[in-house]
């Protein structure tokens, strides 16, 4: 049952109708101020008076904290046999399939399912979704660029007491992670409380790293192998080598002992071409090369000692500080050392004698990088004291190009993987170079200050576009170069060869010169040794001839002086 009131009011109750017109402003009071008020009041002129009209608003500032993310991946593996039957067992699966495909529930299903595959497959195949239209036209658009490089990303050390990054390498497979090896070279200066952690980051994830390698030592070199993306091998300060599996979680899988380990740092290490993909080669200060199985890594297979004099005295070796070697060579590699030589060896050889080739002298310091070019081997790459220099396997006594002198030490350097022509080098004052020596030979393309702490290690992903800069207070800065420098130019390649060769030409000529004068000035020389010669025969005496002459003119002058004073006492 539903209860309603209602209230009801008369017409008469709600008063007379009002009525509204338009007529003229009325003086209804006109109030005179009070002069005896003022006196309670104190004037101040002049006054200022803001006024708002908006609402009142609260003025709040709230800074959220970081969300950070995590990536996780899980490993997909085959299923779905049943429990009678062992996946490993391939007659057992064999035997199973030939069983369902006899099913008549199993032709259905397929016959069903393939209308369906094929109305996809259709789709797919009636637009071709990775065509490139503008490529003519990007083409144009990146050789009309201006050389360009935009910052990315930037890892920082995680540690409260910072350390330098002295080596980077790039993911072989995807690129999309970079591992850095942290330590700290100045003398006196680790502590305590310093990390031996290293790091591997995801390029897109800046926040922490995705996984942390803990050696025993600090790493100074780090690379990960070409053919197993999950294996990475480092050299450390005490001088141990030591490889990693991520598979297996942080710690190393195997250290080399003390005994048999290099005496000084490991400046680098680099993996060798091999079968089982397992080989590496290291380089120290203590004049020592050292060839590895990371399998077995209780002593090397293989031992050089780095003696100029070839009889491997290690007393004599030059301190070895950068490598290179290149697969399409596989019996050939070069050593940088810290005399500013350069070691060509063969690995092949029969005596440890035989080993070492040739020398190339160019630097006034130690050399901290060394690399050869990947589209024409026979021309490499070396940066020392203030200068970058490209040589000429065929020429020994001096570079075919060089750079000038800079007003800070080069610290490392690279070839483009893409562009012949184009090489980064990094500087102590910050600064990333790019030289394109097509375009330009006396200054560098693209000069950009990356940080203002000194740069100590640099790598350039396998496209070419992306280059992680190392600098000494632990901070990785991943750049993007721009497409003009990462995209291989028409006729690049061979406007390149010419150059080389010219310049190779010309320095053999300069050499040919050179020799022709110092055999001019040294057969001058001898030539005047024999006419002094001649001349003394002729007319003078020979210094033995002089000796004999004195000694009879003092003889008979003793025997004359003898004779006068016998006749004198007669």
């Amino acid at each position: 049952m539903e209860i309603v009131h209602v209230y009801t009011k008369l017409r008469r109750e709600l008063g007379r109708q009002c009525l509204f017109s338009d007529r003229p402003a009325e003086l209804q009071l006109d109030l005179l101020p009070d002069p005896s008020l003022g006196l309670e009041f104190i004037p101040k002129n002049p006054r200022d008076q803001a006024q708002g009209m908006d609402c009142d608003m609260s003025v709040h500032q709230v800074n959220t904290e970081r969300f950070h993310t995590n990536s996780c991946g899980i490993n997909h593996v085959e299923g779905g046999w049943p429990k009678e039957v062992n996946p490993e067992e391939i007659e057992q699966t064999i035997r199973f399939r030939k069983k369902v495909e006899k099913n008549e529930s199993y032709i259905s299903s397929i016959l069903q399912l393939s209308s369906v595959m094929e109305h996809c497959i259709r789709q797919n195949n009636a637009v071709d979704i990775y065509q490139e239209y503008l490529e003519d036209e990007e083409e144009v658009e990146g050789s009309q660029e201006s050389p360009s490089a935009k910052t990315i990303n930037v890892f920082r050390d995680p540690n409260e007491v910072k350390r330098s990054i002295n080596g980077l390498s790039w993911h072989p497979d995807s690129g999309r992670k970079l591992a850095a090896a942290y330590s700290c070279l100045e003398f006196q200066k680790p502590s305590k409380d310093m990390s031996l952690d290293s790091y591997i980051w995801d390029i897109e994830n800046p926040d922490r790293p995705e996984m942390t390698l803990k050696p025993t030592s600090p790493l100074i070199c780090l690379n990960y192998n070409p053919k197993d993306p999950h294996i990475l091998v480092g050299g450390g300060f005490n001088g141990q080598i030591a490889y990693w599996d991520t598979r297996r979680g942080s710690q190393p899988v195997e250290i080399s002992s003390v005994e048999q380990s290099h005496r000084d740092p490991v400046y680098k290490i680099v993996w060798l071409q091999s079968k089982t993909g397992t080989a590496a080669f290291s380089a120290s200060t203590d004049g020592q090369i050292l060839w590895w199985d990371v399998r077995k890594l209780s002593q090397p297979t293989e031992r050089l000692v780095l003696d100029l004099g070839r009889e491997g005295d290690l007393n004599r070796a030059l301190g070895a500080i950068s490598l290179e070697f290149e697969s399409t060579m596989p019996t050939k590699f070069m050593v940088g050392t810290e005399q500013g030589v350069v070691v060509s060896c063969i690995r092949k050889a029969k005596t440890p004698a035989e080993k070492i080739v040739c020398t190339y002298e160019g630097h006034h310091g130690p050399i901290y990088a060394l690399q050869r070019n990947p589209f024409f081997p026979k021309n490499f790459l070396t940066v020392g004291d203030w200068t970058a220099r490209i040589w000429s396997e065929d020429i020994k006594e001096s570079s075919i190009m060089w750079t000038k002198y800079q007003s800070s030490f080069l610290t490392d350097a690279c070839w483009s993987p893409v562009r012949p022509s184009v090489f980064f080098t990094v500087k102590s004052d910050g600064v990333l170079d790019v030289w394109d020596i097509l375009l330009k030979q006396n200054s560098p393309t693209l000069s950009l200050q990356v940080c203002d702490q000194a740069l100590n290690s640099l790598c350039v992903q396998d496209n070419g576009r992306l280059v992680a800069c190392g600098s000494q207070q632990g901070e990785a800065t991943l750049l993007d170069i721009c497409s003009g420098l990462s995209t291989l130019q028409k006729n690049e390649k061979n406007l390149l060869s010419a150059m080389f060769e010219h310049e190779t030409k010309r320095e053999k000529i300069l050499e040919t010169r050179q020799r022709e004068i110092l055999l001019k000035e040294r057969s001058r020389s001898e030539q005047g040794k024999e006419e002094e010669e001649g001349g003394q025969e002729e007319g003078e005496e020979t210094p033995e001839e002089l000796i004999v002459r004195a000694e009879n003119d003092f003889s008979s002058m003793g025997g004359m002086e003898q004779r006068r004073r016998t006749e004198e006492d007669g």
